[in-house]
């Protein structure tokens, strides 16, 4: 333990920054003005590491597109931004809860608490993934701020062995786990205002990476429709009445019509889309888009093509 933090202690996120070395005797004001000014500095520093983010999403999308899910790996702090990332695809992309998932050391008792001995145990990352059933189609990203966390690296390890495509996710340099990772994406955000207290700024820089991460592959799967997200699931009135202002702005329909169009569509915004443009039944509507991969933009251009034909 004592070598543990002795390599603990030389990390940049593990720094004591004298900036902040009085803030229990600030007041309030002043302190959220220096946690303001730290903040800023960790969208400079996720821009830095576009070039390795831009390559792993790309290798995540080859992956997901032969079939192959996407699961993020953490503890603590790190851990729940995995899961929060993974959980938001379904009501957001409408993905199916198996296509991204999120796994923390310690189980679901660990994102409302701390799990004792979780974060170190190697061989608990390595199970949870041959739980998952892990392959060669798959990709695993790995998030520890330290980049040491022995849960994530038992899990990338495992990863390896299986044939499966790994990134790295830490926020200090030449880690443990960027040496594990095929894509090794390093976000060097410096010491925390609260020494050691990763969940500020390293946590911020995570999920930053993280929203890219997800985001950026669900475009590439054509998940949106240009920034629209034609996959949400209209789960309450809210997200319906985004449903049908979606349908509304990409046909030039009005409101009353997109709302008819997706209840006979069953709140699919792209087969009500298809309906409207081409003057589809919602079965009609469907078999177009599975002809043409789900792909909106395929489908609508194909039928436009026959009706000119």
């Amino acid at each position: 333990m004592s070598d543990q933090l002795a390599t603990l202690s030389t990390l940049s996120t593990e720094q004591s920054d004298p900036r902040y070395s009085r803030i229990d005797r600030l007041p309030t004001d002043q302190v959220a003005r220096l946690m303001n000014a730290a903040d800023t500095a960790v969208p400079a520093a996720v821009a830095e590491a576009i070039p390795e983010i831009s390559a792993a999403v790309d290798a995540i999308v080859a992956r997901m597109k032969a079939g192959g899910r996407l699961f993020y790996v953490g503890a603590g702090t790190s851990g729940r931004l995995a899961v929060l990332d993974a959980s938001e695809c379904p009501p957001t992309f409408g993905t199916d809860p198996e296509l991204v998932q999120g796994v923390i050391a310690g189980g679901t008792p660990a994102l409302t608490r701390s799990v004792e001995g979780a974060e170190d145990d190697h061989a608990g990352g390595a199970a949870a993934l041959r739980e998952r059933g892990v392959g060669a189609l798959d990709a695993v990203v790995g998030v520890s701020a330290s980049g040491r966390a022995p849960f994530v690296l038992g899990a990338l390890a495992e990863a390896n062995r299986r044939g499966a495509l790994t990134v790295g996710l830490s926020c200090n340099a030449a880690t443990p786990l960027s040496a594990a990772a095929l894509h090794p994406i390093e976000v060097i955000v410096g010491p925390e205002v609260v020494t050691g207290s990763t969940r500020l700024k390293a946590g911020t820089a995570q999920k930053l990476v993280l929203n890219m991460i997800s985001t950026i592959a669900m475009v590439k799967l054509g998940r949106t429709y240009g920034n629209t997200m034609i996959e949400v699931s209209a789960m309450n009135s809210k997200l319906a009445d985004r449903a049908a202002r979606m349908v509304s702005d990409i046909t030039g329909t009005a409101l009353s019509a997109a709302r008819s169009a997706l209840e006979a569509a069953g709140w699919h915004v792209k087969v009500a889309v298809l309906m409207i443009e081409h003057g589809l039944d919602a079965a009609g509507a469907r078999i177009l888009l599975e002809r043409h991969g789900d792909q909106l933009e395929a489908a609508l251009e194909a039928a436009g093509q026959a009706r000119g034909a």
